[in-house]
């Protein structure tokens, strides 16, 4: 009791020793809850933050239109295909001409064209909330970043849907191994969304590379499959829901759930039924802070909001994805809930490997 009374008394004084000092004390949270204030109060100031990101209304609108209602900040957003996000922000950068925030998009963009130029910085200063910057908030325990300089981080790390057939066609069961798809009778009657260009397609043919259970011998074992090569996700998915193509690999899983929405008798198998599984990708579901922000407060109300659960939930519900943050629901697409150990097709391993499997892909695929 006595040494509860002279740690108390000890406390008091040196709370008095201080203000006597003119010196003041306050707990963290408050220091932190001021620090918001101050950051959010500028980024007002500011006005609005400008994105660029992925195309499509289903992506934009809540990337947009929840934060403009909830700090009365406006968002300048510029749809963009990775494609042609890595020129327009390389000429603008050469020009001196800084006029992006926050880059939303693909790894490959970010990795290949984006970070070598200098177009983004690291995120850490950017990273206010605790529940932002909780480990214990992230799949694995902790923030998944795709460089060691952390500048582009991982949203949602996703596993693929790379088989998709008609639900007529091809009984449950069937196919339970890529392997399957070797059968004589699938002969002539599998499209596949072209490996050979960048897109789903490749990014399913890479993991076939890449899977140690299939490897180059699948894939060009599948090439004596007479596959049709499509270049075009709605007609690739027309094929198969029309009957007239039992089997379709590597698409846009986002349309295929579409039009399977709209009546097309399509069933998607699950990745967790194929003996070798299938890769985990974020897709277009990275984010990066750019490099000399023309509005670094609001950048910062804007990051930190994207990546709490309020942010993170409406971004992956609409466009389909798993969030890497564990708190955000997954009923919407349980699918894609990513599977533990599954192989990469998104980080630098990956992309080190990236001539070398498109080269193999167009010398084992040539007609």
């Amino acid at each position: 009791m006595r040494q509860k009374s002279f740690s108390t008394v000890r406390s008091a004084g040196v709370w008095l020793l201080a203000c006597a000092m003119g010196l003041s004390f306050s707990a963290p949270s408050a220091r932190a809850d001021s620090s918001w204030e101050q950051i959010l109060a500028a980024a007002k100031n500011e006005g609005k933050v400008a994105v660029l990101g992925p195309t499509g209304v289903h992506r934009r609108d809540p990337l947009t239109l929840p934060f403009q209602k909830k700090y009365g900040i406006s968002v300048e957003y510029r749809a963009e295909r990775g494609s042609a996000a890595a020129p327009l922000v390389a000429t603008q950068q050469r020009a001196g001409y800084y006029q992006w925030d926050i880059f939303i998009g693909g790894t490959t963009t970010g990795l290949a064209s984006l970070i070598p130029i200098g177009a983004f910085q690291p995120m850490e200063e950017f990273l206010i909330l605790p529940e932002v910057k909780d480990p214990k908030q992230w799949r694995g325990g902790e923030m998944e970043f795709v460089d060691p300089g952390k500048q582009m981080l991982v949203m949602t790390p996703s596993q693929r849907e790379t088989v998709f057939v008609n639900k007529d066609m091809v009984k449950p069961g069937e196919i339970t191994s890529y392997k399957d798809l070797l059968d004589p009778k699938w002969k002539g009657k599998i499209v596949v969304d072209d490996p050979r260009m960048a897109g789903p397609g490749q990014a399913t043919f890479a993991f076939f590379y890449m899977q140690p259970d299939l490897g180059p011998d699948f894939i060009r074992a599948l090439a004596r499959q007479d596959m049709l090569f499509i270049r075009n996700y709605r007609q690739e998915i027309d094929l198969i829901g029309q009957g007239k193509y039992p089997i379709l690999i590597g698409t846009s899983d986002s349309m295929a759930e579409d039009r399977m929405n709209q009546g097309l008798p399509i069933r998607i198998i699950d990745p967790r039924q194929l003996k070798e599984g299938s890769d985990v990708s974020p897709a277009a579901g990275n984010v990066a802070v750019f490099t000399k922000t023309p509005h670094p407060n609001a950048a910062k109300v804007y990051l930190n909001w994207l990546l709490s659960k309020e942010g993170q939930t409406g971004f992956v519900r609409a466009a389909g994805h798993i969030s890497a943050r564990l708190d955000v629901p997954t009923d919407h697409a349980p699918l894609r809930v990513p599977i533990p150990g599954s192989v990469k097709t998104y980080d630098q391993g990956a992309m080190d490997k990236k001539d070398e499997i498109v080269g193999f892909l167009k010398k084992a695929l040539a007609r």
